[in-house]
């Protein structure tokens, strides 16, 4: 018998924690990015669902979002109110149970996590539309919040599924339903699989789903490597094995970008990747473990983006010794036009134990 997974995906959920604190933007176009302002270079966290209409998308730079919706409310992100508001949201999803039984809840981000009842419980002759229902009506009743909530055979089902019951709904796809719902949709239907998959694909002669389930696995492994290839078969077939599980998410890495309100000249560019440097080290001293590869970016006025990256021969936590290697990456890319973006990433030694 199936033991359902859950995806919970709040709908819209940083415009709409927005609309909460401001009941009067309700139905406008709501568009939250940067410093709120679009004279500067930002780009749009999350728009409302009136905003994508006019084909406001997150990502998009927020000068371009402010053309293409005039009349948007354009508001600067504010990390507190949203960690606040996702902490609300997972609490209630942990204190729920189905038919009396504790669920597991996997946290993915602010706004969405898995929900499976906790083992040895096999959920296989219950109703998962039933407890999608709750699930949805206890968030609301909690938080003012709507979410939509995928259902399962496994946790790459589930997570799809959301997206067919947005907004404010709840949708099932499971083993005998796959190639019925995905099987003519390109790759990039697939939890994990973007534009840059895509391409590796393409010469494969591998454009939809099915394709890539029909493909044979040793092509796929010769092709993409030995882990990566039989991954992307079992995506293709809507295989997944791994269960919910609530244990905490360890990071292997933290990260620091800035764009710049101006590109900077050369001169310049190190002491702002020394301070990025800095900052970044204090994400990984809350860690406890100590750097073991630095990671450099920079992204130029056009945009075209490198990254370059040095293992450290110890791992090492040293401000000076990390902005040393950060800086000395620079020595590996082209000088000869101004940066918009820098970006430092410390990879952290494992955990005891590992992941």
């Amino acid at each position: 018998m199936t033991r359902w997974v859950l995806h919970v995906d709040l709908d819209q959920f940083v415009a709409a924690v927005e609309v909460l604190r401001r009941p009067e933007l309700a139905g406008r176009p709501v568009i939250v990015g940067g410093r709120g302002d679009p004279t500067e270079r930002a780009v749009v966290s999350t728009a409302s669902y009136e905003a994508r209409l006019h084909g406001v998308g997150s990502g998009m730079p927020l000068r371009i979002a402010a053309r293409k919706c005039p009349d948007a409310v354009i508001l600067p992100v504010d990390h507190e109110a949203y960690d606040a508001a996702s902490a609300v949201v997972m609490a209630t999803l942990r204190a729920l149970t189905w038919d009396g039984d504790p669920v597991v809840v996997e946290v993915l981000g602010w706004d969405e996590a898995f929900l499976a009842a906790r083992p040895p419980v096999d959920t296989g002759e219950r109703d998962p539309f039933a407890f999608a229902a709750r699930v949805r009506e206890q968030v609301l009743a909690a938080t003012g919040l709507h979410c939509s909530v995928g259902i399962g055979d496994n946790k790459l089902q589930a997570k799809i599924a959301t997206d067919f019951g947005k907004p404010r709904g709840a949708y099932r796809i499971t083993g005998e339903t796959w190639f019925e719902e995905m099987g003519d949709r390109p790759v990039t239907a697939l939890w994990g699989v973007g534009k840059k998959t895509a391409k590796r694909l393409a010469p494969l002669g591998i454009e939809t789903v099915r394709q890539l389930a029909e493909t044979d696995v040793a092509l796929l492994a010769a092709e993409l490597g030995p882990t990566t290839g039989p991954w992307f078969s079992r995506l293709g077939r809507g295989a997944e094995t791994s269960p919910v599980s609530d244990e905490p998410w360890v990071p292997r890495a933290h990260g620091r970008e800035e764009t710049f309100q101006r590109d900077l000249e050369w001169l310049e560019i190190p002491d702002a990747v020394r301070a990025l440097t800095t900052r970044v080290l204090a994400d990984i001293d809350r860690e406890g473990r100590p750097a073991a590869r630095v990671h450099l970016k920079v992204r130029y006025p056009n945009f075209f983006t490198v990254t370059r990256v040095r293992t450290l021969p110890e791992p090492s936590n040293d401000a000076g010794l990390l902005g040393d290697v950060a800086v000395s990456l620079l020595e590996r890319v082209e000088q000869d036009k101004p940066v918009r973006l820098l970006g430092v990433r410390l990879e952290m030694v494992p955990p005891e134990g590992g992941y």
